[in-house]
């Protein structure tokens, strides 16, 4: 297993943490308008605020950059291709959530869009527990914000149907 140096480790943790904010920003970018659209839906009860949502994937944003990199310190992107390619492409499918919700404003299909990525981290999840169990550990918030968000997401829709068709 190749090793890394102090500086090769640094610049990992700053490009990982970089790919993970990079996906929030994708996601952000259609969200810009979230806030107003999502208060004048109707929710159920147990919704949070809007400004919970920032917090909490600011923070999860960051513990998925930290255990990516827990995971490429074990060998780089040759020895973890399948375990890191996994996370990238959970990245993808998270960052696509909020242009099928708040900018296409499709219930169903965001419904759907998360239940994959729930899926998809799952296995990230459990690929990365396997490799580096800190970084399996890092990503239990993020799979359980998630579920909640399907949780919501599909209540949303279901309160919304004219609107989230």
């Amino acid at each position: 297993m190749p090793s890394f140096s102090k500086p090769q480790q640094a610049f990992g943790l700053l490009g990982w943490l970089a790919i993970s904010f990079a996906a929030s920003a994708v996601g952000a970018i259609a969200s810009i308008q979230a806030s107003a659209f999502y208060n004048q839906l109707a929710q159920p009860d147990w919704a949070p605020p809007a400004s919970v949502f920032g917090p909490v994937w600011t923070t999860l944003y960051a513990l998925m950059g930290v255990a990516a990199w827990l995971v490429w310190r074990r060998g780089g992107f040759t020895r973890q291709r399948r375990a890191l390619a996994l996370f990238l492409v959970q990245l993808g499918v998270n960052a696509l959530w909020s242009w099928v919700f708040f900018v296409w404003h499709q219930g169903a299909l965001g419904f759907f869009n998360i239940l994959l990525l729930i899926v998809l981290v799952a296995a990230t999840t459990a690929t990365f527990w396997r490799t580096q169990r800190l970084a399996g550990a890092l990503l239990v918030p993020y799979l359980l914000w998630i579920g909640f968000a399907a949780a919501l997401n599909y209540s949303v829709w279901q309160l919304n149907p004219q609107v989230l068709g």
